[in-house]
Protein backbone atom coordinates (compact mmCIF):
# COMPACT_ATOMS: atom_id res chain seq x y z
CA UNK A 1 0.00 0.00 0.00
CA UNK A 2 1.27 3.50 -0.76
CA UNK A 3 2.32 5.30 2.42
CA UNK A 4 3.04 9.01 2.84
CA UNK A 5 5.66 9.89 5.46
CA UNK A 6 5.77 13.64 5.86
CA UNK A 7 7.25 16.27 8.18
CA UNK A 8 5.68 19.74 8.21
CA UNK A 9 7.05 23.09 9.39
CA UNK A 10 6.03 26.72 9.56
CA UNK A 11 8.21 28.99 7.42
CA UNK A 12 10.19 31.58 9.41
CA UNK A 13 11.64 33.73 6.60
CA UNK A 14 11.33 34.37 2.87
CA UNK A 15 14.85 33.13 2.11
CA UNK A 16 13.33 30.04 0.43
CA UNK A 17 12.00 32.24 -2.40
CA UNK A 18 15.52 32.65 -3.84
CA UNK A 19 15.87 28.92 -4.53
CA UNK A 20 12.26 27.87 -5.30
CA UNK A 21 10.76 27.06 -8.67
CA UNK A 22 7.98 29.25 -10.16
CA UNK A 23 5.24 27.42 -8.27
CA UNK A 24 1.94 25.88 -9.29
CA UNK A 25 -1.45 27.25 -8.24
CA UNK A 26 -3.55 24.57 -6.55
CA UNK A 27 -7.24 24.49 -5.72
CA UNK A 28 -8.26 21.51 -3.69
CA UNK A 29 -11.65 20.57 -2.32
CA UNK A 30 -12.82 17.85 0.00
CA UNK A 31 -15.81 15.62 -0.80
CA UNK A 32 -15.09 13.61 2.37
CA UNK A 33 -13.47 15.39 5.28
CA UNK A 34 -13.88 13.23 8.37
CA UNK A 35 -11.51 12.86 11.29
CA UNK A 36 -8.31 11.24 10.02
CA UNK A 37 -9.83 10.39 6.60
CA UNK A 38 -10.26 12.56 3.55
CA UNK A 39 -11.09 12.35 -0.14
CA UNK A 40 -9.64 15.32 -2.01
CA UNK A 41 -9.97 16.73 -5.51
CA UNK A 42 -6.99 18.77 -6.66
CA UNK A 43 -6.88 21.03 -9.72
CA UNK A 44 -3.47 22.50 -10.59
CA UNK A 45 -2.62 25.39 -12.90
CA UNK A 46 -0.32 23.04 -14.86
CA UNK A 47 -3.40 21.04 -15.95
CA UNK A 48 -2.87 18.13 -13.57
CA UNK A 49 -5.98 16.95 -11.70
CA UNK A 50 -6.07 14.24 -9.06
CA UNK A 51 -8.42 12.38 -6.77
CA UNK A 52 -6.69 11.45 -3.50
CA UNK A 53 -7.80 9.39 -0.53
CA UNK A 54 -5.87 9.69 2.74
CA UNK A 55 -6.42 7.23 5.58
CA UNK A 56 -4.89 6.93 9.05
CA UNK A 57 -1.95 4.70 9.80
CA UNK A 58 0.29 5.66 12.72
CA UNK A 59 3.00 8.13 13.69
CA UNK A 60 3.79 10.54 10.86
CA UNK A 61 2.75 7.98 8.22
CA UNK A 62 -0.57 7.83 6.39
CA UNK A 63 -1.99 5.68 3.64
CA UNK A 64 -2.37 7.80 0.51
CA UNK A 65 -3.98 6.75 -2.76
CA UNK A 66 -3.66 9.34 -5.55
CA UNK A 67 -5.03 8.91 -9.05
CA UNK A 68 -5.11 11.27 -12.04
CA UNK A 69 -8.55 12.31 -13.26
CA UNK A 70 -9.81 14.32 -16.22
CA UNK A 71 -10.32 18.07 -15.78
CA UNK A 72 -14.05 17.72 -16.49
CA UNK A 73 -14.39 15.12 -13.72
CA UNK A 74 -12.36 17.29 -11.33
CA UNK A 75 -14.61 20.30 -12.04
CA UNK A 76 -17.76 18.23 -11.43
CA UNK A 77 -16.39 16.80 -8.18
CA UNK A 78 -15.19 20.24 -7.05
CA UNK A 79 -18.80 21.44 -7.30
CA UNK A 80 -19.67 18.90 -4.59
CA UNK A 81 -17.12 20.36 -2.17
CA UNK A 82 -19.05 23.50 -1.30
CA UNK A 83 -16.93 25.76 0.88
CA UNK A 84 -14.47 23.01 1.87
CA UNK A 85 -11.80 24.36 -0.48
CA UNK A 86 -8.17 25.35 0.03
CA UNK A 87 -6.23 27.59 -2.38
CA UNK A 88 -2.46 27.88 -2.45
CA UNK A 89 0.63 28.13 -4.59
CA UNK A 90 3.06 25.24 -4.14
CA UNK A 91 6.75 25.84 -4.71
CA UNK A 92 9.37 23.08 -4.89
CA UNK A 93 12.93 23.24 -3.66
CA UNK A 94 15.49 20.42 -3.86
CA UNK A 95 17.96 20.22 -0.98
CA UNK A 96 20.35 17.30 -0.47
CA UNK A 97 18.31 14.98 -2.66
CA UNK A 98 14.98 15.72 -0.94
CA UNK A 99 12.19 17.83 -2.41
CA UNK A 100 10.70 20.44 -0.08
CA UNK A 101 7.25 21.74 -0.94
CA UNK A 102 6.43 25.23 0.31
CA UNK A 103 2.74 26.12 0.29
CA UNK A 104 1.78 29.81 0.32
CA UNK A 105 -1.94 29.82 1.07
CA UNK A 106 -4.46 32.34 -0.24
CA UNK A 107 -8.16 33.01 0.28
CA UNK A 108 -9.30 32.33 3.83
CA UNK A 109 -5.88 30.84 4.65
CA UNK A 110 -3.95 33.93 3.49
CA UNK A 111 -0.87 34.56 5.61
CA UNK A 112 -0.06 30.92 6.26
CA UNK A 113 3.12 29.50 4.71
CA UNK A 114 4.02 25.88 5.43
CA UNK A 115 6.91 23.70 4.22
CA UNK A 116 6.82 19.92 4.10
CA UNK A 117 9.16 17.16 3.08
CA UNK A 118 8.27 13.56 2.25
CA UNK A 119 10.60 10.93 3.64
CA UNK A 120 11.22 7.28 2.85
CA UNK A 121 11.06 6.21 6.51
CA UNK A 122 9.93 7.89 9.73
CA UNK A 123 13.36 7.96 11.37
CA UNK A 124 15.10 9.40 8.28
CA UNK A 125 17.35 12.36 9.04
CA UNK A 126 17.60 15.44 6.82
CA UNK A 127 19.24 18.83 6.64
CA UNK A 128 16.91 21.42 8.09
CA UNK A 129 16.92 24.60 5.94
CA UNK A 130 17.60 27.82 7.88
CA UNK A 131 14.29 29.33 6.69
CA UNK A 132 12.20 26.74 8.59
CA UNK A 133 10.36 27.70 11.74
CA UNK A 134 8.57 25.51 14.25
CA UNK A 135 7.67 21.95 13.38
CA UNK A 136 3.92 21.36 13.15
CA UNK A 137 3.96 17.71 12.09
CA UNK A 138 0.96 15.99 13.64
CA UNK A 139 -0.84 19.20 14.56
CA UNK A 140 -4.21 18.70 12.91
CA UNK A 141 -5.05 22.39 12.51
CA UNK A 142 -2.26 22.60 9.89
CA UNK A 143 -3.59 19.74 7.76
CA UNK A 144 -5.10 21.00 4.52
CA UNK A 145 -8.30 19.06 5.21
CA UNK A 146 -8.66 20.90 8.53
CA UNK A 147 -7.80 24.26 6.93
CA UNK A 148 -10.74 23.67 4.57
CA UNK A 149 -13.09 23.42 7.57
CA UNK A 150 -11.44 25.97 9.87
CA UNK A 151 -9.35 28.39 7.83
CA UNK A 152 -6.32 30.20 9.20
CA UNK A 153 -8.18 33.56 9.19
CA UNK A 154 -10.69 32.16 11.70
CA UNK A 155 -8.08 31.02 14.20
CA UNK A 156 -8.20 34.38 16.01
CA UNK A 157 -11.97 33.91 16.58
CA UNK A 158 -11.21 31.81 19.65
CA UNK A 159 -8.24 31.45 21.97
CA UNK A 160 -5.58 29.33 20.30
CA UNK A 161 -2.59 27.57 21.69
CA UNK A 162 0.56 28.11 19.68
CA UNK A 163 2.35 25.40 17.68
CA UNK A 164 4.95 24.87 20.43
CA UNK A 165 2.23 24.16 23.04
CA UNK A 166 0.34 21.83 20.73
CA UNK A 167 3.50 19.98 19.72
CA UNK A 168 4.53 19.43 23.36
CA UNK A 169 1.05 18.01 24.08
CA UNK A 170 1.36 15.61 21.15
CA UNK A 171 4.65 14.18 22.52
Amino acid sequence: MPVEIERKFLVASNDWEKIADNGVKITQGYVVNADHCSVRIRICSNGKCTLTTKLPRNGISRYEFENPIEAREADNLMDLCGDAVVEKVRYKIEIDGLVWEVDRFSGLNEGLIVAEVELEREEQTFTRPAWLGEEVTGLEQYQNSKLARRPFRHWSDSPQRGPAELLSEAN
